[in-house]
């Protein structure tokens, strides 16, 4: 969601305003589990029909949602609230036009989510779908059908389709989980030399870099106690990232930013924590951020 996107961006670009999800670049859609995504505006056919269902009548049924909500605002805005009880309906049924690429939204993290229709994107759903894949195997590989599937919200087989597809720009791999692929294209940078990494990031809840299912969730944390840490059955705390590894958890209310560390750090560590924490383009901050520790 929008404040999450601020702190996922600031982590990975320099200068990242409180306001940097507004660009014209960047778009909200609804995703996985019917979740807010803000996305690049041009890849809107990637994250909304990559996810389509194959079966025409479930197709039907998605596109039904979003003539009828494109009848009824004729160019206009309006909250999902509004728009569902205007219409005689439950406003999150609404959401089941998302994957047709036609409904973007706003919204800033309260209240009901504005919402507008817009011309469908002219790409093939399955060619998107591809795309999609790629994009994970980019970024989580290596991957598997089943993940890509778990990751993307589609059902099998359609993740397996995807993976048959592309066959011939993977490369099988064998990593501690078992047998994966990655894309031929990445293959030199994975066997290439690490960049250096940050001294200290602190992630948001849901950040890419840990958002991960299953046994995947092993690999980036071998120990169960502090997985159930990371990743809990309510809302995710943000990662405390310390030279490239998860050395803990962090949560923040109002201007103070509290650390739960699983290891001894150093004090440059420490420092390098509380630079980062001190220097969050947050909106809503009047007063300078406050560490607070809890090791």
């Amino acid at each position: 969601m929008p404040r999450a996107a601020v702190l996922s961006i600031h982590a990975r670009v320099q200068n990242a305003t409180p306001n940097v999800w507004e660009d014209d670049s960047f778009v909200q859609v609804w995703g996985p589990r019917f979740s807010t995504y803000v996305i690049p505006a041009e890849d809107v056919a990637v994250f909304t029909l990559g996810r389509l269902p194959d079966d025409p009548k479930r197709q039907a049924e998605f596109q039904a949602v979003a003539d009828k909500l494109e009848r009824f605002l004729d160019g206009r805005r309006m909250t999902l609230s509004e728009a569902g009880h205007a219409l005689g309906v439950h406003p999150s049924s609404l959401r089941y036009g998302g994957p047709t690429g036609r409904i973007l939204i706003r919204w800033e993290g309260a209240r009901s989510p504005v919402l507008w229709t817009v011309p469908a994107p002219d790409v093939d759903p399955f060619e998107a779908r591809l795309e999609l894949a790629r994009r994970y195997l980019h970024v989580f590989g290596p991957g598997t059908a089943a993940a890509f599937e778990v990751w993307a919200g589609i059902r099998s087989p359609r993740g397996k389709a995807a993976f048959e597809a592309l066959k011939r720009e993977l490369v099988a791999v064998t990593t501690p989980l078992g047998e994966s692929w990655i894309l031929a294209s990445d293959e030199a940078s994975l066997r290439g030399p690490a960049d250096e990494p940050a001294p200290a990031r602190l992630l948001p809840s849901g950040d890419t870099f840990y958002l991960l299912q299953g046994k995947d969730r092993e690999l980036l944390v071998p120990d169960a106690k502090r997985r159930a840490e990371l990743w809990t059955s309510r809302v995710w705390p943000g990662a405390v990232l310390v030279e490239g590894e998860i050395a803990g958890i962090w949560r923040r209310a109002g201007p103070t930013v509290t650390i739960e560390t699983w290891r001894r750090l150093s004090q440059p560590e420490r420092e390098a924590v509380e630079r980062e924490a001190e220097s969050f383009p947050l909106p809503d901050i009047d007063r300078p951020i406050r560490v607070s520790w809890q090791d």
